[in-house]
């Protein structure tokens, strides 16, 4: 466990690195398109340093606001405030600030930079849903993300995915807007910027469901060891399967963050889902209880 947790720690490095880099593409791709100069190039990379550390340290605050998710008190939810603080205190870890988001869809996330800095949300619908054990299961699998600084990974995924696409707006948006003066620029040049602005998101995605699926593997699995019950984990996942996790809101940045795919069904969306299939999550924890 300790070894996954440090190789989760490389693995932000590792990403942070190939984000700055296709970054640094896009950046340079801007720069030839607008016939600058080097100065332009390293103001580029500055700026998005810059608006990537804005989005980093805020992300936690965005990703709890679009999601609608609101703070609550031991008062407000003494059942789900318990849960999580039993949790928190067997992983060793600070308490979390805690937050419910009014949806009938059964879903929960984690979010924030590290431990210290750590949020957990529960839709509505999941509280009404779940029996302790199984909320425990779910808030164990939570909590996880945090103790595996996973949240950290996502947070970095959300705010460079986030420089990504509006370096790629910026370049599509320069590209039509330029498009009467095709004269004057280099043809191949001009065809560049078009299917770097198309398939830079499509790219920062990719990169960024790379990691998702293994974490979401790895939270379960610290989950199950922190409650030493994997049923408990395992009913909950049945019983998200059967009911539907889909939430109210459709978010894609933040999609990876929760518990189960909260977004709708098609092609596309199973394509470049973050989330393993619920009935491979269910197996491997049945496995885990088989071998215990």
């Amino acid at each position: 466990m300790y070894s996954q947790i440090a190789a989760n720690k490389r693995k932000t490095v590792y990403i942070m690195l190939l984000f700055v880099v296709f970054i640094g593409g896009l950046a340079w791709l801007l720069m030839k398109y607008l016939g600058g100069t080097p100065s332009m190039f390293y103001g580029a990379l500055i700026g998005s340093a810059i608006y990537a550390a804005i989005t980093y340290i805020s992300g936690s605050r965005m990703a709890l606001a679009v999601n609608g998710a609101e703070e609550i008190t031991k008062q407000d939810n003494p059942r789900l405030w318990n849960i999580v603080e039993n949790l928190a205190i067997t992983d060793g870890l600070p308490m979390p600030r805690v937050f419910i988001m009014e949806d009938k869809a059964l879903n929960a996330f984690a979010t924030g930079r590290d431990p210290k800095h750590a949020a957990v949300c529960a839709t509505s619908g999941l509280l009404d849903a779940m029996t302790d054990t199984e909320l425990q299961g779910v808030f164990a699998h939570e909590l996880g993300h945090v103790k595996n600084y996973d949240i950290r990974v996502s947070m970095i995924a959300f705010a460079l995915t986030a420089v990504i696409a509006l370096l790629a707006d910026i370049l599509l948006r320069l590209t039509w807007f330029r498009g009467d003066d095709r004269e004057n620029n280099n043809q191949a040049m001009l065809l560049l910027g078009i299917v770097g602005a198309i398939m830079a998101p499509i790219v920062a995605s990719l990169i960024q469901l790379a990691v998702s699926r293994r974490r979401e593997y790895l939270a379960d699995a610290t989950g199950a060891l922190t409650t030493r019950y994997p049923e408990g984990l395992a009913s909950a996942l049945e019983k998200i399967g059967q009911l539907g996790s889909v939430t109210r809101k459709q978010n894609t940045s933040t999609a990876h963050l929760f518990f189960a795919n909260p977004l709708r069904s098609g092609v596309m969306a199973n394509l470049f889902s973050t989330h393993p299939p619920i009935a491979d999550r269910v197996a491997r924890l049945r496995e885990m209880e088989n071998h215990a």
